[in-house]
């Protein structure tokens, strides 16, 4: 792997923030500097943090990163939430949401365990 764009973590994640975005611009004006802000905040981070654990070169802190982004998925979810419980979204719109943050999740615990794995062949 040369690039964090060849990582399929980043690219799922990348395509969500993306997706997270689309909501977000949609939402009323009133929550411009509440939810939107939230929502474009937390899923930016998981992306940011996915690549600078990339950029450590260091398993462990690679693993410390990893991990702070799967905080700000699950942040995201929950802002995801919000936007279906104040009737932003739909129904079908936060369970497809909620299929893209659960595959994302899946990755970043394998990869999380990959990494480990690595780390302590490494030693």
């Amino acid at each position: 792997m040369k690039t964090i764009e060849d990582l399929t973590l980043y690219q799922k994640a990348r395509a969500f923030r993306i997706q997270i975005s689309e909501i977000a611009n949609r939402l009323p004006s009133s929550e411009r500097f509440r939810l939107v802000d939230q929502m474009i905040r937390s899923s930016r981070s998981i992306t940011a943090q996915i690549a600078e654990g990339h950029g450590r070169f260091h398993y462990k802190e690679n693993v410390q990163y990893c991990r702070i982004a799967r905080g700000s998925l699950e942040e995201t979810q929950d802002h995801l939430n919000v936007a279906f419980d104040e009737g932003y979204i739909s129904d079908q719109e936060v369970k497809r949401m909620l299929q893209s943050k659960h595959e994302i999740s899946r990755m970043l615990n394998g990869y999380i365990n990959f990494l480990k794995e690595a780390a302590s062949r490494s030693e």
